[in-house]
């Protein structure tokens, strides 16, 4: 199997099936870009919410550096210490020696935007400091007072209640000026609510819950929709496959959305003119061959009145012929009958009792893999035809049996003359013989090919490189 094919088998065959994934195509693509410009706008409206919290943030940081700075030296720290007993303000504030090495968080670009506009705001407020560093650290590795002091040892009041918010241990940042030789002011600080945490904005669960179930219902909605839409135009391809072989099938109901009534409407109609054409072609041909005997009996008995014999034999060959032309007519309408129900035909078994007429004459290779659905009757006269003029013109017939699954392919190879290639159209035209040394119409492969069109088949002649004919006879496997 190559891709192609591999693909092919792949592709939704049925209109439901199409419909459905061009829905599914559907709603990908429209949630796909809608998602992708929510996302955008979403993005831009947490970042310009993170900037101006921000910016609220640093205009706080810078008001509290002024107000330290506007104390006295020995108020310092006794304001600090005030705070601290107090159980902190909304930053951790100390005044240290020594500028306090920092563990940074992961760099990310929202961690970048919210450094970017404090570190902006701070220059703009603080402009006689030139010293001004922040960063985003943890709870876990966050530094205070010097280089040797972290937040964990620090009791509980002074700093966790402000800086620690468990479960989400957001990042923590920090801002360290020096605002005198030897003397850095040193904050920290959480960011507002809700830019706590510096993870990127993403889909929550209830909204992908919510997409799920959106689509869920749509597409079962549209699946029952789609189902029963198609459902009479399913019952119509069936009913136009049958209508071969069962011409006297009850005409269907007429439902659906109003192009399938008119295509439904227009179906039953040729079916009614198609069973009034058969039976009006059954009538004219029985009446033709019914009326034809008598000025054929009362020509015979006019001939015989003649005196001179020669005349009398001519009369009577050519109304021999007459005879022959009308029975051969009146047989092709009656051996292409349609009134005949479908069923289930075990091939091998027709065939076997086929070739009980010809002992020693016909072998078989091969079996069908499944019971085929036809007219036994029809069927029988079509491979009894094939095998009768292999056995008269080849002496020996071969049959071969190949069943797909769309068709079922049964091969008669003999060892006649076979058939000149410009004449195998012609061989089934009525009354065409090649050989007229031998019994017969010449209307038995012009039969079964009928036949074989009548279960949506055919029937193709090829000459075999070693000598005789080939006959191929394909009849489709109808659901």
């Amino acid at each position: 199997m190559n891709a192609s094919d591999f693909f092919s088998r792949l592709r939704p065959q049925s209109l439901l099936s199409r419909m459905l994934l061009l829905l599914f195509l559907s709603l990908a693509l429209a949630q796909g870009i809608g998602g992708l410009f929510w996302s955008y706008r979403f993005q831009q409206t947490e970042d310009e919410g993170l900037k101006a919290a921000s910016n609220n943030l640093a205009m706080s940081l810078a008001s509290t550096v002024k107000f330290f700075e506007s104390l006295p030296l020995e108020y310092r720290h006794i304001v600090l210490n005030q705070l601290r007993n107090m159980g902190g303000t909304r930053f951790f504030v100390s005044l240290n020696r020594e500028k306090i090495d920092m563990t940074p968080v992961t760099s990310s670009r929202r961690k970048q935007l919210v450094l970017d506009e404090v570190n902006q705001i701070l220059r703009q407020q603080l402009k006689r400091h030139d010293q001004i560093y922040t960063n985003f650290s943890t709870a876990q590795t966050l530094k205070v007072f010097n280089n040797h002091t972290l937040m964990t040892d620090l009791p509980r009041s002074w700093a966790h209640y402000t800086l620690t918010l468990d479960p989400l241990a957001p990042p923590i940042l920090v801002t360290q000026i020096e605002i005198h030789p030897d003397e850095w002011i040193y904050l920290a600080a959480l960011l507002p609510a809700p830019y706590m945490t510096l993870n990127d904005p993403s889909i929550s669960l209830r909204q992908i819950v919510n997409l799920i179930l959106t689509t869920f219902f749509l597409s079962l909605f549209t699946y029952f929709f789609l189902h029963r839409e198609t459902r009479p135009l399913d019952k119509l391809a069936t009913a136009a496959s049958q209508l071969a072989l069962n011409l006297y099938q009850p005409p269907l109901k007429e439902e659906g959305s109003i192009e399938l009534v008119r295509a439904t409407r227009a179906f039953n109609a040729m079916q009614e003119k198609l069973k009034r054409y058969i039976e009006d072609r059954e009538q004219l041909f029985r009446s033709i061959s019914h009326d034809l005997k008598t000025p054929i009996t009362r020509l015979r008995l006019r001939a015989e009145l003649l005196e001179d014999e020669q005349l009398i034999t001519k009369f009577n060959h050519d109304l021999d012929e007459l005879e022959i032309m009308a029975k051969g007519a009146l047989q092709t309408v009656k051996e292409t009958d349609i009134h005949e129900n479908v069923q289930n035909i075990n091939m091998m078994d027709l065939i076997d009792l086929i070739c009980e007429g010809y002992p020693g004459k016909v072998t078989v290779q091969g079996s069908p893999q499944q019971h085929y659905r036809g007219k036994p009757l029809a069927i029988k006269r079509c491979l009894g035809n094939i095998i009768e003029n292999g056995v008269k013109y080849g002496d020996h017939v071969e049959i071969s049996i190949v069943d797909t699954e769309p068709v079922l392919y049964l091969y008669f190879s003999d060892q006649g003359p076979g058939i000149p290639e410009h004449l195998q159209q012609n061989i089934f035209a009525p009354y065409v013989r090649l050989n007229h040394n031998t019994h017969g119409h010449g209307l038995g492969l012009g039969i079964a090919r009928n036949i074989a069109h009548a279960h949506g088949g055919d029937i193709t002649l090829a000459n075999r490189p070693e000598g005789g004919l080939k006959v191929t006879l394909q009849l489709p496997h109808i659901s």
